[in-house]
């Protein structure tokens, strides 16, 4: 099974640790996209200064905010970005922060649980593709409907190049893919992946009303895949995956098999 997470906006900027290595990264194969995406992001925000010290120009300041969709009270993250290839680097399951990541809670998961979770969650990610929990990347700030100057929107970037590492990664298995829909147009699974492919969607149900919710949908995510590393359960269809989240106290309504997969309404009264 594997377990595809969209990535947070929020990350925590480790002040210690060693510089970003691609070579130590999943996915290799990824890694000549990533260092197009690293080096075009880095001189969008350095215009060809040192990264090492303060953008004193304001204008190129504002134009790489504008680009990147940040406000004017986050600009320190447009020198954040200039400086990645320099700056400290943490596992991933510890830059990623925000409401999913805190009720997945990668920190208190059983030690069993973590070692799931190395081989059976990834996230995407617009600078580096595809993030195993165990990676050490540095923090950064790159939406994914950005377009970069030099290189176009980045989910036309990752299109091309995301599928070969999925599939790689996902092996016989099922996919859980409970990417955003900005992050799901980085890769769409084929056809013939669909009878292995479960999409999750997070109802919240109030008076007999439901509706999508961001911060239920987001905590929920996160819940479940907690769940699911804890328990151990290595569902291989869909239809598996709905009576594993069952037994688990999930209310769980499966929709009908298409060519994208099978999605799995989970239907929740309150966080």
């Amino acid at each position: 099974m594997l377990i595809l997470l969209p990535p947070s906006e929020g990350k925590s900027a480790p002040r210690r640790g060693r510089v970003l290595a691609l070579d130590s990264l999943s996915s290799p194969v990824l890694n000549p996209v990533r260092e197009r995406v690293l080096n075009a992001l880095v001189e969008l925000c350095t215009d060809g200064h040192d990264p090492a010290l303060p953008v004193q120009n304001g204008i190129l300041v504002e134009r790489a905010a504008r680009t990147l969709g940040i406000g004017h009270t986050q600009l320190d993250l447009v020198h954040l970005n200039g400086r990645l290839l320099e700056a400290h680097t943490a596992r991933a399951d510890r830059i990623y922060t925000g409401v999913l990541y805190d009720s997945l809670g990668f920190d208190t998961l059983s030690s069993t649980a973590r070692r799931r979770a190395s081989s059976r969650v990834a996230v995407v990610s617009s600078v580096f593709g595809l993030v195993r929990p165990g990676d050490h990347i540095p923090a950064y700030r790159l939406s994914g409907d950005v377009v970069l100057p030099s290189l176009g929107p980045i989910a036309g970037i990752w299109r091309d190049e995301l599928g070969p590492a999925v599939e790689e990664a996902l092996g016989n298995g099922l996919l859980v893919d409970l990417r955003s829909t900005m992050y799901a147009a980085f890769w769409r699974p084929p056809a013939a992946l669909a009878p292995r492919v479960a999409t999750v969607r997070v109802l919240h149900e109030h008076k007999g009303v439901r509706k999508v919710v961001s911060h239920f949908n987001k905590a929920t995510k996160g819940r479940i895949v907690r769940d699911l590393l804890e328990d151990g359960g290595n569902p291989r269809t869909p239809g598996e995956l709905a009576d594993l989240l069952a037994d688990l106290g999930w209310k769980v309504e499966v929709g009908e098999p298409t060519r994208k997969g099978t999605q799995l309404d989970v239907v929740v009264a309150e966080v």
